[in-house]
């Protein structure tokens, strides 16, 4: 021993620089604590996946393995299967994309997507417009390129035109350019709004003056409560679009297949990255998903969820509003897993997480993970999708007795 402190890290001075930006999500930090059951989980967006017919995925899977094993356990295409790839187009055209299997590729998830687009766009340094708050997921996929996300502002109807305008006028003063922008525009994460139909539009032409790419990331366009499904952006700009999907929240996540759709040249760099990371997409997730899609009512399997889903987030409003301190506000999403909650004045939802769990035995996400500068520190998030209805009462009757001592306790220090 040279009598030298050791390191909590003795690799520290070897990673690369790009490690620098790569911290932990709030939300997994909250997955040991959802497993503890005196608490209720409000934390993470998981699906519901006890609502699909197991028996009928068992034997979908056996099959798969019958008539196709030697392929379902091998390596295969990069861009994945080409089966796989049609059924992909025919779901997407119920927002109204038109595209080959040719135009798609196959990703372990949408999150792979996010990375290979984030690699293959993003140098350091570079900026990232996206919307405030923007899902934590894509936000450190930018981070670990060493990108810059500037925020952009929404409201009730999703990204403000007049600010991503005045967002764009302000960069081109200051001689910087965006990559992209990144927009999630149904039953958004974690706002829980939608984009409205006459903004989108008016964003895209925005964007394509400004010669700015949009990735539009929208894992939950098919779960509107009405059944209703948004034209897509992609519907209605081909090439200045990249569209991400996936089948997490429409069949189940623990499958990881998403996919992505991109412009023909950003295409061939997309599958290079995607190679360079998996090889090739899980070949028995890709032949189990396309079994569902062409042997099985998916569509009648989408509805199930979205009935479920509707339940649960009619649960939530209404707790919220027995329950939370009038000075509270919150968004009323119309599909997807979240609401966004704005606590009263002088609250700080991170420094109250603690006393949430250990005293209200109830967990939820601080709104600072859904930003890159610091921001939210007065926002939660409320993830009603895995929680039975009287579950997700009780626990928001929970939160809402310690948001009301903690108004109580901001108010007796004079802050508020």
């Amino acid at each position: 021993m040279d009598g030298r402190t050791p390191r909590l890290d003795p690799y520290v001075e070897r990673y690369a620089a790009r490690t620098h930006g790569m911290t932990a999500s709030e939300i997994r930090a909250l997955f040991s604590v959802a497993d503890r059951p005196e608490v209720i989980s409000m934390g993470g967006g998981s699906p519901f996946v006890s609502a699909l017919p197991l028996d009928l995925v068992a034997e979908l899977a056996a099959k798969v393995i019958a008539d196709r094993g030697a392929q379902a356990l091998q390596y295969m295409s990069g861009q994945g299967d080409a089966r796989l790839r049609e059924l992909i187009c025919g779901v997407m055209a119920l927002e109204g994309i038109s595209a080959s299997p040719d135009d798609v590729i196959v990703t372990v998830g949408s999150q792979q997507a996010l990375d290979i687009v984030a690699r293959i766009f993003l140098d350091p340094g570079d900026v990232v417009l996206a919307e405030a708050p923007s899902y934590v997921g894509a936000l450190g996929a930018f981070a670990q390129y060493q990108a810059t996300v500037v925020h952009v502002a929404m409201d009730d109807d999703g990204l403000v035109p007049e600010a991503l305008r005045e967002t764009l006028r302000r960069m081109t003063e200051e001689g910087r350019r965006p990559k992209f922008l990144y927009v999630v525009p149904n039953f958004h994460n974690p706002a829980g709004v939608t984009l409205a139909d006459g903004r989108r539009d008016e964003i895209l032409e925005i964007c394509a003056a400004a010669d700015v790419l949009v990735v539009e990331d929208n894992p939950y366009g098919l779960l509107g409560f009405d059944g209703t499904a948004h034209r897509a952006l992609r519907a209605r700009s081909t090439d200045g679009v990249i569209y991400l999907g996936s089948f997490s929240k429409i069949f189940a996540s623990g499958i990881r297949v998403g996919w992505v759709v991109a412009p023909t040249g950003v295409k061939e760099k997309l599958i290079m990255a995607s190679e360079a990371t998996t090889l090739c997409p899980v070949a028995l997730s890709q032949f189990l998903v396309a079994e569902f899609l062409a042997h099985h009512p998916w569509q009648e399997q989408v509805r199930i969820f979205r009935d479920l889903y509707r339940v649960r987030r009619d649960a939530c409003l209404e707790a919220l509003a027995a329950h939370f301190p009038p000075e509270t506000s919150w968004t009323r999403p119309a599909g997807g897993f979240y609401v966004w909650v704005t606590l009263p004045p002088g609250i700080d939802a991170k420094a109250m997480l603690p006393r949430a769990i250990q005293q209200g035995r109830v967990a939820y996400v601080p709104g600072t993970g859904f930003y890159a500068d610091g921001q939210g520190a007065g926002n939660l998030r409320l993830s009603y999708s895995l929680p039975e209805p009287e579950r997700i009462r009780e626990g928001v009757r929970r939160l809402g007795a310690v948001v009301a001592e903690e108004r109580e306790l901001v108010e007796a220090l004079g802050g508020g």
